[in-house]
């Protein structure tokens, strides 16, 4: 259950991650190399979010399931 929550802030910060990227391509320079940098990590926190929410729902301390 809280794996499938966690792809609503994973979808938000991958949606961020696309407009960082391509922003950035429209720049020239240092600011492009920092805007795709950021995108990168912008990407990478995205990708924590479905993470810990299969570590959180496999180890069975999701707390919307003991609400349940």
């Amino acid at each position: 259950m809280c794996f499938i929550f966690s792809l609503i802030p994973a979808t938000i910060f991958t949606v961020i991650g696309y407009f960082v990227l391509f922003t950035s391509t429209k720049a020239e320079g240092t600011t492009q190399k920092f805007g795709w940098a950021l995108a990168v990590w912008i990407f990478i926190i995205a990708l924590f979010f479905p993470i810990m929410g299969a570590y959180v729902t496999l180890a069975g301390i999701c707390p919307l399931e003991k609400m349940m």
